[in-house]
């Protein structure tokens, strides 16, 4: 049975590009040009995931997305907008959105985030799964389980993650854990203790330099 993607948006262009790209990969495509009409169908029909625009007429991305959160809980909503703020960025983030991509999209990009969409819906209707992260991570307290389930959802989107805290809580044991499940986790990670390499010298450090760039610099790195 095909998997089934709901897009939201206000442009024809773009839904006529986002259906083209999803239907080539196999999926069932419907569309919805506003929030209103988009909660309409979701009485109607049953969707994987869908794939909103921010700014729209009568309802907008955000105003649909916490209406499906409400209702359709298990079903990930991506946010795309051609308007990128950190604050619609942060706000979408925090209300629940399962990603954030802003126009014009790269193909790849939005292919991996969907998917990444559907595996987490497939998880969530099978119910919770014992997901052993890091035999370093003490699990059992809630607060625990959110990170770990944070952890679950961000391991393999293609964001950059901050993960904030203060000392000791373990934020480099969640950045290995993230690391371990993720597509790359067949490549070395790299821990690297900023506070300890003075600020001239961070760019060499972290980038490299050619011989002779400055003092002391007698090979290439």
């Amino acid at each position: 049975m095909k998997q089934t993607i709901l897009i939201v948006d206000d442009k024809a262009n773009i839904r006529k590009v986002l259906r083209a790209l999803l239907e080539q990969q196999g999926f069932s495509v419907s569309e919805a040009t506003d929030g209103i009409e988009a909660l309409a169908m979701l009485q109607k029909n049953t969707f994987d995931t869908i794939v909103t625009d921010l700014r729209m007429p009568n309802l907008d991305g955000l105003g649909l997305l916490e209406a499906v959160l409400k209702k359709y809980p298990a079903i990930p909503v991506i946010i795309i907008t051609a308007h990128e703020t950190v604050e619609s960025a942060v706000s979408a983030l925090k209300m629940g959105a399962f990603d954030y991509i802003s126009k014009p999209f790269e193909k790849e990009e939005m292919l991996q985030v969907i998917k990444k969409a559907l595996l987490t819906r497939e998880s969530k209707l099978k119910g919770p799964v014992d997901l052993e992260i890091d035999t370093n991570l003490v699990s059992q307290s809630e607060k625990m389980q959110a990170v770990i389930e944070i952890i679950r959802k961000v391991s393999d989107s293609p964001s950059t993650i901050l993960i904030a805290g203060e000392s000791g809580t373990g934020k480099e044991l969640v950045a290995r854990a993230i690391h371990q499940h993720s597509s790359r986790a067949k490549d070395p990670f790299i821990a690297i203790n900023c506070t300890a390499i003075p600020d001239t010298l961070i760019e060499s450090e972290l980038f490299g330099y050619e011989k002779g760039a400055f003092t002391g610099a007698v090979t290439s790195k």
